[in-house]
């Protein structure tokens, strides 16, 4: 699903417009975006939760070169989801 995919869906469900609901939705998004760059984590009950998690130094291959190259420890954002969106998922998504 696409951004314009969420605001057409939002807008259908609450009667508000397309340009209301745009502004929104990239509202929220510039939000999280600025917390989680000040290094806050974001919870939603219910739905899960986008934290920052460590990751350690490590090596790593130049496949192309035949080197080594040292990758250093890095911060990267990744999503959890709560356990009761994961069931739902689990019990209603196919595998294909």
């Amino acid at each position: 699903m696409t951004k314009a995919e969420v605001v057409q869906n939002i807008a259908n469900k609450t009667g508000v417009e397309k340009p209301t609901v745009t502004v929104i939705v990239e509202a929220l998004m510039e939000t999280m975006k600025k917390s989680m760059i000040r290094g806050n984590n974001i919870y939603f009950r219910g739905f899960g939760s986008f934290q920052l998690i460590q990751r350690a130094e490590k090596k790593g291959r130049n496949i192309s070169k035949g080197t080594t190259i040292n990758i250093p420890a890095h911060i990267i954002p990744v999503f959890k989801p709560a356990k009761e969106f994961e069931a739902l998922v689990k019990t209603k998504v196919k595998v294909k």
